[in-house]
């Protein structure tokens, strides 16, 4: 059997053996919309429980506008140009409004990287402005949540009298959906308070993965500092499977994203009998997949789905690599997934610890293989699981010793599924 999966800019095309049960966890998403043009200046000019946002700009001298960077496929150049051109027709000049990219903790994006992010047009007419988290000067602190998270914001976007924010809806591995809260903090938000965000409290918490919204303290977290950072305005969209515009929710910072969670979960869940045996996933290609940092999250979406003991392939290409330093500094200094955890108790937090962490709770009971050819064969020795040179002998590593007719799950776009079992997870 012959099964296309997202892999880089191109994919990749399996051979999978016949004798065994396959499921085909599809990326299900609404049709794009026809014409998203007319559907976003509606959206504008009749929000979610707000005002229209010509309306809500009137009478301010300035506006700032978080959006994704480059590890995000938001169609910012889409909606930007309806939002600004809002934004200047109520008296707020061009010169006046910065745009931010939400880069949390991730490398400041390239000036080619920014231009295709908002598009050339409006990169070089507008303020277009890294977040840079480790800068502690560039922030204000806004004092700690009700927890004692304290709260560092760029204060390039609460020094506006306007706070946006433009991002897309999809299952997240640690806040159950993205967007909405998520483009002020982690996105705007200084390294102490993503440090805070990331620690063993919220990553160890069962709460806290994908499609997991009710009762998660990571999202509350943020709901609450996104209140502190005065953010006044959102739009988001939910993608179809070509990356088009196939929903859009625009208006009030939580009602709008509330009703777009609710859009894209309708949508996406894809609901087993029961967990499978084995799963072969990906990190949905580029540009999820251009670090193994970022393509751990294929691997996280698919261990609901998996028996305790069972096997998860993750296929990515990983092009630039490993990740930031300090990620790379880790994943080659802990030789299991029980000694990282050890290590991580009643330690101070290290950027980029948690997508470890959530790696080392799924390999604690689960096996995993990989194929990710852009990774340094230095790193190879602790993955904790093993990598292969070719798709195609990580293929065979996975169904080697498999009873004929196993339950194998193949999930082509990876966390671009939300999977889950009827039945309670069961040894394999």
């Amino acid at each position: 059997m012959r099964v296309d999966v997202a892999f880089g800019r191109s994919g990749l095309t399996l051979d999978l053996p016949e004798r065994f049960s396959f499921h085909i966890l599809e990326a299900r998403s609404a049709r794009p919309l026809p014409d998203p043009v007319p559907a976003l200046e509606a959206a504008l000019d009749a929000p979610i429980g707000a005002a229209p946002l010509a309306e809500l700009a009137r009478g301010r001298r300035s506006a700032a506008i978080s959006v994704c960077d480059i590890t995000r496929p938001a169609p910012n150049s889409l909606v930007l140009p309806p939002v600004l051109g809002r934004l200047e027709r109520a008296g707020i000049p061009r010169e006046a409004i910065t745009i931010l990219i939400a880069t949390g903790l991730h490398r400041p994006d390239t000036e080619s990287e920014l231009r295709e992010i908002v598009g050339p047009e409006i990169a070089g007419s507008y303020q277009v402005v890294n977040h840079e988290a480790r800068k502690k000067e560039l922030h204000r602190y806004l004092g700690e949540t009700a927890s004692g998270t304290p709260v560092y914001i760029d204060g390039r976007f609460l020094a506006a009298d306007l706070h946006l924010s433009l991002g897309f809806i999809e299952p997240h591995l640690m806040l159950g959906y993205s967007g909405g809260r998520k483009l002020v903090a982690p996105g705007l938000a200084g390294e102490d308070t993503i440090k805070a965000l990331h620690s063993p409290r919220f990553m160890r918490d069962p709460r806290t993965h994908e499609g997991s919204i009710e009762g998660n303290p990571l999202h509350e977290e943020l709901l609450e500092i996104a209140r502190m950072a005065g953010h006044d305005f959102i739009v988001d969209v939910a993608l179809a499977r070509d990356r088009r515009i196939a929903g859009i929710f625009a208006g009030h910072p939580e009602k709008a994203h509330r009703r777009g969670v609710e859009f894209v979960s309708q949508v996406m869940l894809e609901e087993l009998q029961a967990p499978v045996d084995a799963v072969i996933t990906t990190a949905a290609g580029y540009p999820l997949d251009l670090t193994y940092y970022q393509s751990i999250k294929g691997i996280t979406a698919a261990q609901h789905i998996v028996k305790t003991g069972g096997r998860i392939l993750l296929l990515a290409e990983c092009a630039e690599g490993p990740g930031a330093p300090e990620f790379r500094r880790m994943l080659k200094e802990f030789p299991s997934p029980e000694k990282f955890l050890e290590a991580l108790s009643g330690a101070p937090v290290v950027v980029d610890q948690w997508q470890l962490e959530k790696l080392a709770l799924v390999a604690g009971r689960a096996e995993l293989l990989y194929y990710v050819p852009g990774l340094p064969e230095e790193y190879y020795p602790t993955l904790w699981g093993k990598a292969y040179p070719s798709a195609q002998e990580a293929v065979e590593a996975l169904f080697a010793g498999l009873p004929d007719g196993a339950a194998v799950a193949v999930i082509p776009e990876g966390p671009y599924v939300l999977a889950k079992p009827a039945r309670a997870i069961q040894s394999a």
